[in-house]
């Protein structure tokens, strides 16, 4: 084989390593993304108040928390899995919206595991504003 042969062959390896790659990503970003059916259970809704403690805005989906006061005075943290950020920015809901510190509803469903995680649909605030956070599990 010549030069201009070995010349070509390492241009085309390059290309294949580069393709390979870039096929590894995009199977870890599907399986970074679950369907709701395969953690959320629609036969249990679930209906909390409490005060938001964090949230992360990122892909696929964001995740806000809540702390929710239990009648013997305890707080249990839950997690609630929301809508992808661009999807819930076209609709107009920003970060900025479920700000740390405010009190809310959040209303979904539960996780199949029984942790304390949730798909949060809807999250009401106090001045009866409603935000969907989710479109609906029929949807996902």
């Amino acid at each position: 084989m010549g030069r201009m042969g070995r010349t070509v062959m390492k241009k085309m390896m390059g290309l294949g390593l580069v393709a390979g790659i870039l096929v590894l990503l995009a199977g870890i970003q599907v399986a970074a993304h679950h369907s709701f059916a395969a953690e959320f259970d629609d036969t249990k809704p679930l209906k909390v108040t409490g005060t938001i403690t964090k949230v992360e805005w990122q892909n696929p989906h964001i995740w806000f928390y809540i702390d929710v006061k239990n009648a013997d005075g305890s707080v249990t943290n839950w997690a609630f899995s929301g809508g992808a950020p661009g999807q819930l920015m076209r609709r107009g809901i920003t970060k900025d919206l479920l700000k740390i510190g405010a009190e809310v509803i959040v209303e979904g469903f539960r996780a199949k595991d029984a942790s304390n995680n949730g798909f949060g649909q809807k999250v009401t605030f106090p001045d009866g504003r409603n935000v969907l956070t989710a479109p609906p599990p029929s949807q996902q």
